[in-house]
This record gives C-alpha cells, sequence and structure tokens, in this order.
C-alpha cells in the first residue's frame, strides 16, 4: 500500500485552485457588462457554490454566511458570498 502525505500548504493550494475554477465556471453576472445582485436568493448561492441545500443551512446556522429573512425566503449578500470564496475573515 502506497500511502502519501498531504500538508496544509497543498490544501490551501489545492482550496486556491477550486476556488479560481470555481469562479471561472460561475455564471454570475449573468451577462458580460452587468453587474452582479447585490442580494441573490437560496437557490442562486447553492448554484454559484456548488452546493447543497443542507450545506448552505450549516452555513446559516454556524454563522459563517449571514443572511437576511424576508417572509418565507432568505436572502445573502453577494459581497458576503465573495468573502467566503475567499477565506476573507468577516470580523
Amino acid at each position: 500500500m502506497k500511502v502519501e502525505l498531504i500538508t496544509w500548504e497543498d490544501l490551501e493550494n489545492f482550496k486556491k485552485e477550486l476556488l479560481q475554477e470555481i469562479r471561472r465556471n460561475t455564471a454570475h453576472p449573468r451577462k458580460p457588462g452587468q453587474e452582479p445582485k447585490e442580494w441573490l436568493k437560496s437557490y442562486e448561492v447553492r448554484k454559484l457554490l456548488g452546493i447543497s441545500a443542507g450545506t448552505l443551512q450549516n452555513l446559516r446556522l454556524n454563522e459563517t454566511l449571514p443572511y437576511t429573512k424576508i417572509g418565507g425566503l432568505m436572502y445573502y449578500r453577494y459581497e458576503d458570498i465573495r468573502k467566503l470564496m475567499d477565506g476573507v475573515d468577516r470580523s
């Protein structure tokens, strides 16, 4: 059995590459020259990040991704999503 060690640096590099790939394949903004929406609905965030509804719920519950609830809908600021993708601490 072959054993390979993965360092934290390897994981950080993988994260950066993965986020760059997500950004390249993201349809946001939808049309060239069009500014991204300031607020996104849950389904848009899930599509943008490529995550499930449960993962998005976990991001809300552990306060990783702030949101605003209006009626029965959750809205997320695009800037907060970008910060999450860039790994920027919100505090």
